[in-house]
């Protein structure tokens, strides 16, 4: 698995987008912060994703899969997270369905799943995950329905810990599919 780090991007989807040519299966782009961070509507008006210093933003570059298994790829990646978070810190997970993890009513986390198909075949899927772990506070407009694993648990996280963890959970249970 190659870790690709970045202290500021526009992106760690976009970035991924851009070298996916050269990435292998398991490299994971991070950026400990996004300027233009997105969630999954189409077209020009894409979800903006808050992605300040502090929260853990990730693209993994997945296994190739059959095009049939391609639309639960979003909800394995939503369960990963969920599990991670509740065997880790024995939350109460909701998947708000399809890409949304809700811990007390609050988004915690947000996932992006993009595929590149040609010719009916998959050439390849990224996974984009935002999780908002050691922000402190969140802008006004976002104090109501985010939340994150700091103000959660009154305490700082190990984000580099945590990427471990949820990549060891996203392969274990990716390997159902392949």
């Amino acid at each position: 698995m190659k870790i690709l780090e970045f202290e500021k991007i526009e992106s760690t989807q976009k970035k991924a987008k851009e070298l996916i040519q050269k990435l292998t299966p398991w490299t994971v782009i991070v950026a400990k912060e996004q300027t233009g961070g997105y969630g999954r509507k189409l077209g020009e008006k894409r979800d903006f994703w808050y992605s300040p210093k502090g929260g853990l933003y990730f693209t993994v570059v997945l296994p190739k899969l059959k095009t049939e298994k391609v639309p639960i790829l979003t909800v394995l990646v939503a369960f990963s997270v969920a599990q991670f978070l509740k065997e880790n810190f024995n939350f109460n997970v909701f998947i708000k369905l399809p890409n949304d993890i809700l811990i007390n009513g609050k988004k915690i986390c947000g996932i992006l799943i993009e595929n590149f198909i040609l010719g009916g075949k998959v050439k390849g899927s990224i996974a984009g995950i935002g999780l908002n772990t050691n922000i402190e506070e969140f802008p006004e407009n976002l104090k109501n329905i985010a939340t994150s694993l700091r103000i959660e648990l009154g305490k700082k996280v190990n984000n580099k810990l945590i990427l471990k963890k949820i990549l060891k959970v996203l392969k274990e249970n990716l390997e159902i599919l392949t």
